[in-house]
C-alpha cells in the first residue's frame, strides 16, 4: 500500500506550471490550505460588488472584476492565500438600478465576520480585506474591529479607492467618482472587453450613475494605476506585519 508523504517532482511540477508567490484557496485541496495557514500565510479577502450598476459602458460585475484582478496580479508577486471575493455587500446609493444588489449594513457586516471567523478558527492570523468600495468602509471597519474584541485578531483593511494616488495628476477630473476615469481605466487594463466604448459618458450623469468624462481614460493609463495600487497594497502589508518583512518570505 503507498504510503501518503511529499513528494518532490509533484512538488516541482506544480511550481512549473503555477509560478505565482500565492495562491487561490478556491484551487487548493483542503490540506494545502491546511498547510498554508499552519506557515502563516496571509489571508486576502476582496470585496467586490458582484453586481452594481456602473454606468451605460461598465459591466454591473465591475467592481468584482477588477478586485479579483488586483488579488490576481498580487499573488504573482506576494507569498499570500487569496480568498474568494465577497460580492454581496452595503450598495445603498445602487437599489434603484436594475441589477444592482444590495445587503443591509448590519448583515453584510455579519457575513464579513463570520467569513473571517471561518479563516482564523482554521488557524489564519494574518488577515486584509482588500475593498473595492466606499459605501462598504465603515461596515468593514466595525467588521474588524468585533474580530479584534472577541479574537484579538487584527484584520487589516485595503480600500482601494484611496490607494494609487501618487498617479493623481494623470486624471482630467478630480477623484472621488463613480465609473469615472479612474475606474473604466482599470477595467480598459484588465478586462478590455467588457467596456462598452461606443458608449462612454462626457461627464457626471446622476441617471446613469456616473461622474467626470471617461473619455478620456485609457487601457495605459489603466496599467499605470494597476501597478501603483500593487505597490501600495503590498507596502500596507508590510506594515501591518512587520516581523515578516517583505511578504515574498512569510
Amino acid at each position: 500500500r503507498r504510503k501518503s508523504g511529499p513528494c518532490p517532482a509533484a512538488d516541482a511540477a506544480r511550481a512549473k506550471l503555477n509560478p505565482m508567490r500565492g495562491a487561490f484557496l478556491d484551487r487548493l485541496t483542503w490540506k494545502e490550505a491546511a498547510e498554508m495557514l499552519a506557515a502563516g500565510w496571509p489571508v486576502v479577502v476582496p470585496v467586490g460588488a458582484a453586481s452594481k450598476a456602473h454606468g451605460p459602458h461598465l459591466p454591473l460585475g465591475t467592481d468584482r472584476i477588477s478586485v479579483e484582478a488586483i488579488a490576481a496580479r498580487l499573488a504573482e508577486r506576494e507569498r499570500v492565500l487569496i480568498a474568494p471575493n465577497l460580492g454581496f455587500g452595503f450598495y445603498p446609493a445602487f437599489v434603484d438600478f436594475p441589477g444592482s444588489q444590495h445587503l443591509a449594513a448590519a448583515t453584510f457586516q455579519a457575513l464579513v465576520v463570520e467569513s473571517i471567523e471561518s479563516f482564523i478558527r482554521h488557524g489564519a492570523r494574518r488577515i486584509l480585506l482588500l475593498n473595492n468600495g466606499v459605501s462598504t468602509e465603515a461596515p468593514l471597519r466595525r467588521a474588524a474591529a468585533d474580530i479584534q474584541q472577541r479574537h484579538g485578531v487584527t484584520v487589516g483593511i485595503a480600500d482601494l479607492p484611496r490607494l494609487g494616488r501618487s498617479l493623481d495628476a494623470q486624471w482630467t477630473a478630480k477623484l472621488g467618482g463613480h465609473a469615472d476615469e479612474r475606474e473604466t481605466s482599470l477595467m480598459m487594463a484588465v478586462a478590455p472587453d467588457q467596456v462598452r466604448n461606443d458608449r462612454l459618458p462626457c461627464g457626471a450623469d446622476d441617471a446613469a450613475g456616473t461622474t467626470g468624462d471617461t473619455r478620456a481614460a485609457t487601457a495605459v493609463k489603466g496599467e499605470k494605476l494597476l501597478a501603483a495600487l500593487l505597490d501600495d497594497v503590498a507596502a500596507a502589508m508590510r506594515s501591518l506585519w512587520p516581523e515578516t518583512g517583505s511578504m515574498k518570505d512569510v
